[in-house]
């Protein structure tokens, strides 16, 4: 079997590092706002401003990564967030830490967007599913013990997290500065034929673009917005449970997560995306269309355990496809940008149509009826959706690729390099 190459090993090293300390703030940034006598509402502020800016950056990011390459963008990116993340250990008020806290989702945007357009250049074709279950699985990995050890570091003060989180960004950005000299520069004139990266507008003309957006759009509405806002309230307030039962009840749906993520990109160079991404999103529609009315916390135990296989299923498999998509064609782009940021309005909009839902409409079961249709929406485009995976198309995976993918279906446009 074809080996990983060891530039897209230093990008996974640099991915969970970033992961690890991105968890390891999460339990002293909620209190540590609340340290400066404000509301809880404000403390939640403080998680949405990062949120938020990653939103609107996006495009740019997209954008620069065209004009100035990969590496640039990513290492700036990195030294943003190590910067802001510093400062907020510094704060001395609400207002620095909402503002510093902001502007390290700029430099999240910026590297999260280069960190993808690197692995897509990276990544030998037939091993494009492979990567992205390593990339997605290290990145629930540093989600899941990052807590665990800031809860720790918290007992020795609510400032010390973002210290070490800011040291290791420092060190990961010392280690792909050095280990990845000469990938991902700025394109050099006269150096070969010049590609255009994909716009927007252009890739949105292909159906399995459109099948991408939509499942990414469910991994951000479904997997990191409403269950990490609702299933803990619906735990204790639906269920009339402990909340430590919440924390347990995420724990299965990671669980589910780390049994599928890895061999669900292995899967997809094997035999395709499609067979691979149906049955994922089939699996997190079902387990989560009746959550709410399991009424019992076993019940809900074994369907998020199903919906977190689901996700593990799918996750990595449809960045697969994007990077089969966006391979033909040039740097960064905002079809690139488009992926990472239609996530993002999913993370977002999810815990508040949610909430709505649970105020206004009948409780939690109508909520997660919501919920679980999202993924359905996905399922039935992707349904329709072209294989792209190398190994049913039969796209050469020794060099990389600049021609067209084969013919689509009749009425569905392709991605082709224009020829200069």
């Amino acid at each position: 079997m074809r080996q990983i190459p060891r530039g897209i090993w230093v990008l996974l090293a640099a991915n969970f590092v970033i992961a690890l300390g991105y968890g390891l703030i999460a339990p002293a940034l909620p209190n540590f706002a609340r340290s400066f006598d404000v509301s809880v509402a404000a403390a939640t502020v403080i998680v949405s401003a990062f949120a938020m800016m990653r939103l609107l950056f996006a495009p740019v990011s997209g954008k620069l990564v065209s004009l100035l390459g990969e590496r640039r963008i990513y290492l700036t990116g990195l030294l943003i967030v190590a910067a802001s993340t510093l400062a907020c250990a510094f704060a001395q008020n609400y207002w620095q830490l909402l503002i510093f806290r902001g502007l390290g989702g700029i430099g999240s945007t910026m590297f999260s967007v280069s960190a993808l357009a690197l692995l897509i250049r990276l990544s030998p074709a037939d091993l494009r599913g492979r990567v992205s279950g390593f990339f997605s699985g290290g990145f629930l990995l540093g989600n899941i013990t990052g807590p665990l050890i800031g809860a720790a570091l918290v007992s020795y003060g609510l400032r010390l997290p973002f210290v070490v989180y800011a040291v290791a960004l420092l060190i990961a950005s010392a280690v792909v500065a050095t280990q990845l000299r000469g990938v991902g520069g700025r394109p050099v004139a006269g150096s070969g034929p010049v590609i255009d990266p994909i716009g927007f507008r252009e890739a949105l003309r292909d159906r399995t673009y459109r099948a991408i957006l939509a499942s990414s759009f469910t991994q951000g509405f479904a997997s990191q917005g409403v269950r990490v806002a609702l299933v803990p309230l619906y735990i204790v307030y639906g269920l009339d449970e402990s909340s430590a039962w919440s924390g347990v009840v995420l724990a299965i749906y990671a669980a589910g997560n780390v049994a599928s993520i890895v061999v669900a990109g292995r899967l997809s160079d094997r035999y395709g995306r499609k067979p691979i991404m149906l049955p994922g999103l089939a699996l997190m529609s079902g387990a989560t269309l009746v959550l709410g009315y399991s009424g019992s916390l076993w019940v809900a135990g074994v369907l998020s355990f199903v919906a977190g296989t689901g996700s593990g299923l799918f996750a990595p498999t449809h960045q697969a496809a994007l990077a089969d998509l966006l391979a033909k064609r040039g740097q960064g782009g905002t079809a690139l940008a488009a992926f990472q940021m239609i996530s993002d309005v999913g993370a977002v909009s999810g815990p508040i149509l949610a909430g709505l839902m649970v105020d206004h409409a009948g409780g939690y079961g109508p909520a997660f009826l919501l919920t679980g249709a999202v993924p359905l929406v996905a399922l039935a485009l992707w349904s329709v959706a072209r294989e792209t995976a190398p190994v049913r198309t039969g796209e050469a995976v020794d060099k990389p690729v600049i021609t067209s993918v084969p013919p689509a279906a009749d009425g569905d446009a392709t991605i082709e390099p224009p020829r200069r």
